[in-house]
Order: C-alpha cells, then structure tokens, then sequence
C-alpha cells in the first residue's frame, strides 16, 4: 500500500497507507454523482504491516515539519494526506510557481485541515488561514503539487491558499486581520518564487478555467463577490504600484478604444445585486467586487452568454455561482467602443458592456501586453499548455490539451496576457522504478484574461 502511494519519502508513504488501513477498518459508503452507490464493508481488524516500510528505500522527511510562513505569521505544518497531492522539487525541477490562488474553504479552519487530511477527499492546499488570522497551518511543501484548482496543469505552476469562511458570507468572514495575515504570506511566497505581485498572477479560483468544457457548470466561484480584491493588493503594494504605472490612479475616463483597461469598482460603493439559491433562492444588495457585463450599454439588457455554461445562448444572470457574465476588480481587458456611461470590453470571445460613467470603474493599463490574431484566422482556446503528444517519453501518458470549441478569439478582437509566455510542460512524479519527470515542449502559451477566467492560447497563433 506504501509503494502504490508513489510517494518517495517514508513519512508521506506511511500516512497513506495509514489512511486507506483507516478506512478500510471502518467501511465507507459513497453515492456518486451518476448515482451509483459505492460500499466498502468495514474490517476493523486490519492493520498495516510497518516493518515492510524499509523494504522501500524511501528517504526521510524530518525537514517537511518545518512550515515556509513569514516571521510574523503564527504557522505550523500539518502534513495533507499522502494521496492528495505530488511529491515534486519545483522550482529547481524546472516548473516554476507563476500563479498564487486564493480560496474560500466553505467552511471551517479545522474541518479543512481535516479534509486535507482525509485520502477520501484527493484535495489540498498549500495553506489554511484561520479567519481571525491569529494562525495558518501549510499543508503542503511549495515544492510540492497540491491539488487544489481543479486543473491539473495550473496545479502545476500555482500555490493554493484556503481561507477560512463561505463565499456568500464573505464580509463577516473576511476579517482585516485575515487579509493581514494572507497579504503576508502571499508577499512571502511571491519573493521567494518571483510572482509578479498583480491580478494576472494573485488570482482566485474563480479565475481558473476548469479542464475540459464539461467541468465548467461545476467550476469553483470562490473567494466569490464579496472577497475585497482593492484591500488585499492595496496591502501587497500593488494597488499602489497601479496607480504610479497609470499616471497617479487616474480613472478611466481618458482610454481609448484599443487599449487596456483595469476593472478598479471601488469596493465600498459598489454595490451590486446578487442572487443566492442556497437553500432557498434569495437576493441582496452590497458592496461587491463585481461588474456585470451586458450585451448593449443599458442597465436593463441582457447580461451576456457564457457558451460553457449555456450551449443553448442564453443570457447571463445575477446568480452568486453564474461566473459567466461578470469582471472582478483588477481583470485587464482591451477597451472595444465607449457610449456614453459604458465602456464595451472584448469579453469571452464578444463585445460586453460594462457600466463605467465618467470611467469610475476602470483604471488605465498602461504597461498591460495585449495579444491580438496573427492572421485572418480564429485563435483556439484552451485551458492548459500541455506537449504535444509526440513529445513524451515512451511510456508515459500524453495530457488532452483540450480546446475551448465553443470559445473563440477572432480577427478584431484582442486580450491581455501575462507579462512572459510560458513554456508548454507536464510533471509525472517519482516512483520506486524511476525518478521524477519534467516533459517540455516546443509551443509556447499565452496566459490572456478571456472573461471572467484565464485561458491559453498559443503563441503561434498571435502576435
């Protein structure tokens, strides 16, 4: 049970098979969501065999213990069940950390550090941040590979932060102190790893695209409308940074068609209407780090069509987990026409309109790359930046760099992308017949903000 954990240090090998011996002694019952039911009988007699432990020739982990927090962060290390994330040596193996990825835990500090915990689960996350922010427990090594974003490709190349709280109460969980104390770590992290310290890099969950386009219904929200993105880079210095960039954080008012824009809604007097249908469908009106983004410049249009989550067309709505028609504070987009109080931006692959009178809720971007069609023809979108097939070793599975079809990126339009492109990659970890594996390609991708969430594009195909 060891040896099939994969793992290649003693420590986490042991906590995985002590994890699945845990289950097997007190049974299991799973209905999935195709409706099959799932049964595991328990046998509370079994046990694991310890001594065959050293048959494996692992190495020792004493040195994971020791948590990676700044000084003035109370911390601890409180290792992820073995089965849930990838023993790696990032950033020295070549996969560099380029995304920092904030989320709620919809739920407790404790009942997260459990579920992390749990083999079960097959989730973590570098981090856990209580919401007083009197403690943060690391879960996971940074150089190690949690699985924590629902994309195994930006698992890859992210560090994952939970939060203590629930996305649909965000201002009563959000304390200042927890943004204090996350600030911190994230600056932490991104000196360590060279994160650039700006919303194309600090993102949240809700800005990863799922894998494949059937994933995207299911695709995470969090932090959600109500996580205050100004606060949180005004502490990281960023927001401050913007400004100077901009020409002392002017608004809006003076951009042009063609150029790029900074979503920048002021937290506190931006209120916005949102919807939550848990348990029962409710609306209310707050602060939120949100604008809608509507198919013509009037409040009363439809807001626009995400074809991941309506193949059918259909228009947007105000519900807390529709993603698909909105911008969040410090989302760069390419201005694409001005009508008096609204500003159209290219959206997901459309001209969407944002209300923005007088330029209040957007800020210059300068210094922001735009990427545009190289020729007459449409750009493909994706959601990873995998080899190509023929680029892999013999014996080691090819990654589905799966395209977007129902996405487009055609002549006319243009997008923001990370300040470098990156380089296509894929990471098998080590087993007790051979060592870890980086694969590279010869592609090179383009991380753009195409709506609400990232995606790729390649590089071959822009310009």
């Amino acid at each position: 049970m060891a040896r099939y954990s994969q793992a290649a240090d003693t420590a986490d090998a042991e906590r995985f098979a002590d994890g699945v011996f845990a289950v097997i002694r007190s049974g299991k019952q799973k209905v999935r969501k195709d409706g099959q039911r799932i049964s595991l009988t328990k046998s509370p007699s079994a046990r694991p065999a310890r001594s065959q432990l050293a048959s494996l020739g692992l190495r020792t982990s004493a040195a994971a213990a020791v948590p990676e927090c700044p000084a003035e962060l109370k911390c601890r290390f409180v290792p992820a069940a073995a089965s849930n994330y990838q023993v790696s040596t990032r950033d020295s193996n070549g996969m560099d950390v380029d995304f920092i990825v904030i989320h709620d835990l919809e739920g407790s500090y404790d009942g997260g550090i459990s579920w992390f915990q749990d083999p079960v689960s097959g989730v973590s996350a570098h981090y856990v941040m209580k919401a007083d922010g009197s403690a943060a427990t690391q879960m996971v090594a940074t150089k190690d590979i949690a699985f924590h974003a629902g994309n195994y490709w930006m698992n890859l190349h992210g560090i994952g932060i939970e939060m203590e709280g629930y996305a649909a109460q965000g201002p009563t969980w959000f304390t200042p102190a927890q943004y204090k104390a996350t600030a911190a770590l994230v600056a932490y992290l991104a000196r360590r790893f060279d994160v650039p310290l700006d919303r194309r890099h600090i993102i949240g969950h809700d800005n990863v695209l799922p894998p494949r386009p059937a994933r995207a219904p299911d695709a995470h929200w969090d932090p959600g409308p109500y996580w205050d993105w100004e606060r949180f880079m005004a502490l990281l210095d960023a927001d401050q940074r913007h400004e100077r960039e901009a020409g002392g954080g002017e608004q809006g008012r003076n951009v042009g068609v063609g150029q790029a824009v900074m979503i920048a809604p002021t937290f506190g007097k931006n209120a916005q209407t949102v919807t939550v249908c848990s348990p029962t469908c409710r609306s209310w009106t707050q602060p939120s780090n949100l604008l809608y983004v509507h198919t013509e410049p009037r409040a009363d249009a439809p807001l626009v069509s995400d074809l991941a989550l309506r193949p059918d067309g259909s228009a947007g709505s105000d519900r807390i987990d529709d993603w698909g028609s909105t911008v969040v504070w410090g989302q760069e987009f390419v201005v694409a026409d001005m009508r008096g109080d609204w500003t159209a931006i290219w959206f997901g692959g459309q001209k969407g309109w944002i209300h923005n009178p007088a330029g209040v809720n957007t800020r210059p971007a300068p210094n922001a790359r735009i990427v545009r069609p190289a020729s007459g023809a449409k750009v493909s979108v994706y959601t990873t930046a995998y080899p190509r097939t023929d680029e892999y070793p013999r014996g080691l599975p090819a990654s589905a760099q799966t395209r977007f079809d129902m996405y487009g990126f055609p002549p006319g339009q243009s997008y923001v992308a990370t300040r470098t492109p990156l380089g296509a990659d894929d990471f098998f970890p080590a087993t007790p017949t051979r060592p870890e594996v980086v694969v590279t390609g010869g592609q090179r991708y383009d991380v753009i903000q195409y709506n609400r969430r990232l995606a790729t594009v390649n590089t071959a195909e822009t310009g």
